[in-house]
């Protein structure tokens, strides 16, 4: 995917190319991440409407945790849901920071291993 480390370094245009396509890749999954947490508050919490679903999938998708109004008992399946998503969202959320990171962290190492004549 990325040159290795006996390759030139990579021109900024092709770095930047890098970095724009992991970003869209990473909305992706987070846009597809948020929708399972959408319909699947939907469907479990009766009482939430679409609005409801999306402000605590989003909040649980960004790590700040669910936001339900005190007078809204969650049935036993809301709760498995929940803490599925919550995990679900934290391993997504590491690894669209991954994704983001990626290039950078490649052309810093690949700069870093090559000699000063190669670049």
């Amino acid at each position: 995917m990325y040159e290795n480390k006996k390759q030139k370094l990579a021109s900024k245009k092709v770095f930047r190319v890098r970095i724009l396509k992991n970003v869209v890749i990473a909305f992706f999954v987070m846009v597809i991440s948020l929708f399972v947490g959408i319909i699947g508050y939907k469907a479990t919490v009766p009482e939430f409407d679409w609005y409801d679903s999306l402000l605590n999938a989003s909040m649980i998708l960004s790590g700040m945790g669910p936001v339900i109004d005190a007078g809204i008992i969650l049935s036993k399946s809301a709760k498995v849901f929940a803490s599925f998503y919550a995990l679900f969202s934290g391993i997504t959320f590491l690894s669209t920071f991954g994704i983001i990171i990626a290039p950078a962290l490649h052309r810093f190492f690949h700069k870093l291993h090559m000699d000063e004549e190669e670049y």
